[in-house]
């Protein structure tokens, strides 16, 4: 028998009062917090699953004064509102009709039923809220020690019932396993095409999530070699592919942060206009847009002057730049970017007709006291002489 170890989320004691509500016997952990409470981790989200229908979820919790959300009621799905965080609870269910993109579900009675709509084996783990012991149907535990990831029954099937299921393989397998399942990658090489009739966003956050953990340079690499890449990110070819391996080295020798969107930078060529499209095809933000097409503008000399870089583009796009082209950081470690203290007024002052030319004399002192590394306010005095010298000039 195992049990999970007791920790601080097993002690909250928000999940006692909802225990208590629910009762124990009609309550489960389920899924993430089980799994990685296995594994040593941290766990941030606790998710449950009941017997009860929702409204009665809802009932009881109101019963021992606990807010609840209707978060998908119609999936089954209630949130908790805990002094100690918000938990879902989903009943139990059973697919009933699936087309690759949405399921029609059935709400069922039996935990194993609602295991075996689950994916993969290690995410099919329940643990009792008091005794804390783990109900495994589907040889999760063993398959969490081997380091496997491996879908519950035949993986062309599951994958058939939900196409994104392709892409949380990957991901999963990135931050769990050691070797692809054959059964897996076979079924993932054969459905490919069938990525294209999922939502760009679903899709686009997937790969998202998959980059930003600790390595995914061989994982991405496997998923290029059997088609799935080409189907998502048809840019992504064998330069870009060195790219991120490349990235993922320099990140970790630098101490900097795993980022998904810088990485998913490194898989798309340098070309601006080609990261505008990707980046509206994935559907992300405005702010996720721009600093992709920023990271596509770098050039080799970024290298050169990374605090003129980082003035000049910002501090995440610089750090981006450098990173991908395996330059240092170092220089934006503990600096904060300088203001430029030149006002438009006080060119106005110096004898300069107010209008185009103000920006054109405040825009060329910039630029010189940029190339001179931010020199202080004395010397932007200076600059500022001799551009107006420089107009007064009659060659100029």
């Amino acid at each position: 028998m195992t049990t999970l170890p007791p920790t601080d989320w097993t002690r909250r004691p928000g999940l006692a009062l909802l225990t208590r509500a629910l009762g124990a016997e009609e309550l489960r952990y389920v899924g993430g917090c089980v799994r990685d409470t296995l594994l040593g981790h941290a766990i941030y989200d606790v998710d449950c699953a009941t017997r009860h229908l929702p409204n009665k979820v809802v009932e009881l919790c109101k019963a021992a004064d606990i807010r609840t959300v209707p978060t998908g009621l119609a999936h089954g799905t209630v949130t908790a509102v805990l002094e100690d965080g918000p938990v879902e609870i989903t009943t139990l269910r059973c697919d009933v009709e699936t087309d690759g993109r949405h399921a029609r579900v059935a709400f069922a009675e039996d935990w194993r039923d609602d295991a075996a709509r689950r994916d993969f084996t290690i995410n099919a783990l329940y643990a009792h809220p008091e005794t804390l012991e783990v109900s495994d149907y589907f040889g999760g535990i063993e398959d969490l020690r081997a380091h496997r990831v491996r879908f519950i029954g035949d993986a062309e099937t599951r994958i058939r019932e939900d196409h994104l299921r392709i892409l949380r393989y990957f991901r999963f397998q990135a931050r769990f396993g050691d070797g692809f399942d054959p059964d897996a990658l076979e079924a993932c090489t054969a459905l490919a095409s069938s990525l294209k009739g999922l939502s760009r966003e679903r899709i686009g956050g997937e790969l998202l999530t998959l980059l930003a953990l600790p390595d995914p340079a061989a994982t991405v690499r496997t998923m290029a070699e059997c088609g799935v890449l080409a189907v998502i990110l048809p840019e992504a070819r064998e330069r870009e592919l060195a790219v991120l391996a490349n990235l993922v080295r320099h990140e970790r020798e630098q101490g900097a942060g795993r980022d998904g969107l810088r990485r998913l930078a490194a898989l798309v060529p340098p070309i601006p206009t080609l990261a505008e499209t990707i980046a509206a095809r994935l559907r992300l933000s405005k702010q996720q847009r721009a600093r992709l097409v920023c990271a596509a503008e770098r050039r080799p000399e970024d290298a050169e002057g990374p605090r003129a870089l980082a003035y000049v583009e910002g501090m995440a796009c610089a750090r981006d730049r450098l990173l991908l082209a395996g330059a240092s950081t170092r220089d934006l470690d503990d600096w904060d970017l300088p203001q430029f203290s030149l006002k438009g007024g006080e060119v106005v002052a110096s004898g300069v007709t107010a209008g185009p030319q103000v920006a054109r004399v405040m825009q060329a002192v910039e630029r010189r006291w940029v190339e001179e590394g931010f020199p202080d306010r004395e010397r932007v005095d200076a600059l500022l002489g001799e551009e107006l010298a420089r107009l007064a000039s009659p060659s100029a």
